[in-house]
Parts: structure tokens; sequence; C-alpha cells
């Protein structure tokens, strides 16, 4: 069976780990703190369905303790993973694949993306600065994951699942290769939905549409998505945002297979849901503004695409971000997303 390492053994990582224990992969964990601690001492922990399963797994976090692997789950979040990773340098065999589930547009994006556009063969600086990621793993190692399920860590060592189970997959290039397909097969036997999409940008678009615009106004002012979409001028709102953010995924050729008011009831149905960069502001933990917002921008201004809802509301996050101490300005990124006459 596969070795696989899950490098952030966080809520949704080490969901993944789980399930892939479960289905008899050899998985090791990298994590830290009392996490860490706990998982050593006790083992890992998922709560699911009402029921609770230990998994004794090697847990380490010191990466040149597990050599290399079949493949690499990021479980971290994106705008974390460039300051630490060469750390991942130890657990990186000639065919070890790298699989980042993470929210926003991925480092590995316009690798084999065939837009047709000057982003071709780039990677994103508000996604992967300096290009760390591109020039450190390769692109060629990349599998995209989108992530769905809703996991937090109630306790050091336990992770609570609370709704999803799906991890969708593909190459960069929308073929059908067998790494794809034997971790799509193992992360199904292991109780997950995986299906594997020769068109997944299109889903991270579906996804990143609720990310750029939910997520921020959620974040600034507090309310659930329900709340969001019951008030008239917010919903209206998000509408807007939602209409720059579908210009900018079909300028890179995405294709948006529901329309704006279908995926904006789709999130207001969850009654009393905060996104999670909500969540980053309530727990005190770094915002993932970048990612998921600054992303967007970035491409939209190589593109010479106005977005001038998407801009305000950026501009108010980046902004609550920095007061509370949760988000680092960074001219160079701000320099990238800035509308001609603001920067």
């Amino acid at each position: 069976m596969a070795k696989v390492c899950v490098f952030g053994a966080g809520a949704i990582g080490g969901y993944i780990a789980a399930s892939l224990a479960e289905a008899g992969a050899e998985v090791s964990l990298v994590a830290r703190g009392p996490h860490l601690a706990a998982i050593q001492a006790k083992g890992l922990t998922l709560q699911k369905d009402g029921e609770a399963k230990t998994y004794k797994l090697k847990a380490t976090s010191d990466p040149r303790e597990l050599g290399p692997q079949d493949y690499v789950i990021v479980g971290m979040k994106a705008h974390s993973v460039p300051a630490v990773v060469e750390q991942f340098g130890p657990l990186l065999g000639p065919n070890t694949a790298i699989v980042p589930a993470v929210n926003g547009v991925p480092w590995w994006y316009f690798h084999g993306a065939k837009t047709g556009t000057s982003l071709d063969g780039t990677w994103l600086e508000t996604v992967d600065p300096g290009g760390a990621q591109w020039k450190f793993f390769g692109p060629e190692r990349a599998i995209g994951c989108v992530v769905y399920p809703a996991c937090d860590i109630p306790e050091p060592g336990v992770i609570h699942h609370s709704s999803g189970d799906r991890f969708t997959l593909g190459e960069p290039d929308g073929s059908e290769s067998e790494r794809v397909k034997v971790l799509s097969e193992m992360m199904i036997a292991g109780g997950l939905k995986a299906p594997r999409k020769p068109r997944l940008r299109d889903e991270i678009w579906i996804k990143l549409w609720g990310n750029s615009s939910f997520n921020p106004v959620s974040a600034l002012t507090g309310a659930s998505l329900d709340v969001i979409g019951a008030d008239r001028a917010t919903r209206q709102l998000i509408h807007d945002m939602m209409v720059e953010c579908k210009q900018v995924g079909e300028a890179v050729g995405a294709r948006f297979a529901v329309g704006i008011e279908q995926r904006i009831k789709g999130g207001t149905d969850i009654v009393g849901h905060k996104p999670s960069t909500r969540h980053d502001v309530e727990l005190g933990r770094p915002m993932e503004i970048d990612p998921l917002v600054s992303s967007v921008l970035e491409i939209a201004r190589r593109l010479d695409i106005a977005t001038p809802m998407l801009d305000a509301v950026a501009a108010l996050l980046r902004m609550q971000g920095q007061v509370l101490g949760l988000y680092t300005r960074n001219p160079d990124v701000e320099a990238r997303i800035l509308p001609d006459g603001t920067k």
C-alpha cells in the first residue's frame, strides 16, 4: 500500500489521514504542539456520525524521521506553506506527488492550464511569493484537490467531522493518470468521495466564488451566511462580487456550470454557518486573505479586468486584518492587486 504523509495534520489533514489509514495506507503525520503530543501519546481520534475511532499513526515534527513518500498531502493553509517549504525535502523522492488540500487558487494553477493568456506557466505572487513552492516542489509533482468537508479540533489529538466527505481530485493538465487513480481509490476505500475530474479548475472557481465573496463579508460583519443572504443590501453585494469573480475566472478558461443565484442559495441555505475567514477573526488566527481574495485580484490586474466591488471589500478586509494583528500587509503584494489610481 502507498506511503502517505499528511504535512499539517489539522482538522482537514487529520480527517484525510484517518480515512487513508482506514483504507490501509501507510500514513504518517507532521504536526506540532499539543496536537502532536496528544497524537503521539494516544493516537489520532476521528469523531464522525456519532462514533469515535482512534488510529495509531507515526507522528513527528521532524520530516527527516519519515523519509520519501508516494504522496504528501499538504494540510496547512496555503499562506503558511512558502515559509516552510524546504522542510518538505526529506519527504520527496523522484516520483513523490504533492497534494495541496487548500482553499483558493492553488500555487500550481497555471501549470498545464492552457488558458491562452500571459499567466500560463507562471505562479501568482499572492499565493506563492517568489515562486517558493513552484521552484522547490516543481509543478509537475502537483495533484489538484478541492476540499469540501467541515471539520474542527475540539481538543488536541481529536478531529470532529461536521459535514461533507468529498475531495475532488485532478491532474493540472486534465489527464487521467495512474497516481490520481490510486489516490482516489484509496480515499474512496477509506469512506470518502474522491471523484477525478479532467476540468478541476472549473470546480476550483465554483468554490472560490463563495470564498472570495461570502468569506470577506462574514469576516467583516460577523454575520453567518444565511443572515448575509437574508439582508437585501448584503445579498446584492455578494451578487456583484460574484459577477466580477466570474468574469475573472472565465478570462482564464473556467466554466461556471451553475448560476449566481443558485450559488448564493447554496451558501445561504446553511443556517448559522460562518466561513473559515470569520473563524480566523473569532479565534485570533492569521487570516487567510491572499489565496481566497488577493489571488483573484492579481489575475484581474494582470489581465486588465476591473473589479471595483472586490477591490473595495478586499481593502476593508486587509485593514481589518492589520488592525487585529491577524494579517501582515505586504507592499509587493498590494502593488500587484491595487487598481490603477490607488498605487
